[in-house]
């Protein structure tokens, strides 16, 4: 009970998380919730505090707890350095109040991340135009929420801040939240102009922020537009702040929570010794902590990505562990899109197109912003040769996330449906939009080089050839045929091996 009131005292400047308590206190062995909770009223009792009133000691809803008393140190450092040091507001004993802004706070471990979006302003200067701006922000709660890998804080308690001005670094001390959305809606006649803006409540720094304008011929639907194009940027762009906290600010002793982000940040720089990493991180995440099922589904996808571009023998004993590893994401959190989304991913590869189609629909209609899910459903319709159905899709996906991390596969498999379909100048400038992503990949050369072959550009072909030999020396119609294993129709690998052939690809 000592060591639990002196961590939670040490630290009252923030939340701490109940793994962080159970590392420090019991040194990472399992311990039931009866047990801490047994711990924190006995500390309470000693300090006059109990569960009702936590006037001291308040309990942060499923997340931990925050010692919120004053806190006063008495020892010969000086005050200013030791505040620096620990992140700390304290008082000295002439009494003056010492803000510990030496520093910024460093986020403590935790299993997901907690989002506001404060209720946003209404510019117009019109009380009846509340309902545009309420509305727009009750939907990007909803809607982000459905993003089931964050923890967004209810409208009721979010629409509390409404008129307010709200410090975000003060969130994040008093509700535990990591990152702050704030909006504000201008209407004039039949224009309106949005703001909007992501920002880290640790750092008070702007991650991101976009302005939108609008005509307003159907105000509904300019909500809707308005609503789904946020929240489709919102999420990735949490996911890269997310991924540059544990890069930047990484733990001596890895959580479970940072070893998954730590194995997609290498997932995303999509390199052939990233993608071992990914694998290898994802894994340990999954021995760190076996409920979380993020760690079982992405160590899956980063799995069939090795299959596809890199090292990893797609053998069925591989392919059925990635599916089975889906299937366990999803036994934890059955209405999560992002797991459907990727068993769907799974499914392509095992050549279970009708399958990887209905879970990329349910993925869907979970998560109707979610970019990445349009981009399999595509895919699997491609492969269907359901091409003009493929292309719109795909068109949906990069209109959602036009700087999604998986923006060059987004533009990558198009192209390849193209190709199928045989729409080869619409191919090409889809291969060479995405050629110019800095973490391409070497496939969006083979389908520029077949596409310009198809189109009787035998030089440029030549040359795309040679990059791609440079890309990965191996490369041939053959070492083609084996990473394609996952298309479903003879005709389609044939034709597009032929056209690798006329560019000047390598049999073998």
């Amino acid at each position: 009970v000592v060591e639990l009131l002196a961590l939670l005292v040490a630290h009252c400047d923030r939340m701490v998380s109940k793994d962080e308590i159970n590392d420090a206190v019991w040194q990472g062995r399992i311990v039931s919730e009866a047990a801490l909770s047994s711990r924190i009223k006995l500390a309470r009792q000693i300090l006059g505090d109990d569960g009702q009133s936590q006037r001291l000691i308040r309990t942060i809803h499923k997340k931990g707890f925050r010692f919120v008393g004053e806190v006063r140190r008495i020892d010969d450092d000086p005050p200013r350095r030791r505040a620096g040091d620990l992140g700390v507001h304290v008082r000295s004993e002439a009494g003056n109040e010492m803000p510990a802004q030496a520093a910024t706070p460093v986020p403590p471990p935790r299993n997901r991340p907690a989002v506001a979006v404060l209720p946003w302003a209404n510019l117009s200067g019109e009380t009846a135009q509340e309902y545009f701006s309420d509305g727009v922000t009750t939907d990007i709660i909803t809607r982000l929420a459905k993003h089931r890998w964050l923890d967004v804080l209810a409208r009721n308690t979010s629409f509390g801040f409404k008129g307010r001005a709200v410090d975000v670094r003060g969130l994040q001390r008093e509700h535990g939240i990591d990152y702050v959305v704030e909006g504000a809606v201008q209407r004039a006649g039949d224009r309106v102009r949005i703001h909007v803006q992501l920002i880290d409540a640790w750092s008070g720094h702007t991650r991101w922020s976009e302005r939108y304008d609008r005509d307003l011929q159907d105000i509904f639907a300019v909500q809707d537009e308005i609503t789904e194009k946020v929240v489709a940027r919102l999420e990735p762009e949490i996911g890269f702040a997310e991924r540059h906290r544990v890069i930047h600010a990484r733990p001596a002793n890895l959580q479970a929570w940072d070893c998954y982000h730590l194995g997609t940040h290498h997932l995303f720089r999509f390199t052939g010794a990233d993608n071992v990493e990914a694998q290898r991180l994802l894994r340990r995440s999954q021995e760190l902590d076996p409920l979380l099922g993020e760690a079982h589904a992405w160590w899956a996808y980063a799995t069939i990505l090795g299959m596809v571009y890199w090292g990893t023998d797609p053998t069925p004993e591989g392919l059925d562990e990635a599916l089975a590893a889906c299937d366990r994401a999803l036994s934890i959190d059955p209405q999560n899109a992002t797991f459907m989304a990727l068993r769907a991913r799974v499914r392509l590869a095992r050549c279970e197109y009708e399958q990887a189609i209905a879970d990329n629909e349910s993925a869907i209609a979970l998560n109707p912003t979610f970019a990445a899910a349009y981009c399999g459903l595509a895919d699997s319709l491609a492969y269907e040769c359901r091409y003009d159905e493929a292309v719109e899709r795909f068109r949906k996906a990069i209109e959602l996330s036009p700087h999604d991390p998986q923006l060059w596969a987004f533009l990558s498999y198009g192209a390849l449906a193209l190709i199928l379909m045989g729409e080869h100048e619409e191919a090409l400038r889809w291969a060479e939009r995405a050629s110019a992503l800095p973490n391409c990949q070497y496939w969006t050369t083979a389908h520029r080089a077949a596409a310009l072959a198809a189109l009787g550009r035998p030089v440029e072909a030549q040359r795309a050839v040679g990059q791609l030999l440079e890309a990965v020396p191996g490369f041939s119609c053959a070492y083609a045929r084996r990473k394609l294993f996952y298309l479903k129709d003879r005709t389609q690998i044939e034709g597009y091996l032929g056209q690798l052939a006329a560019a000047g690809v390598p049999p073998g």
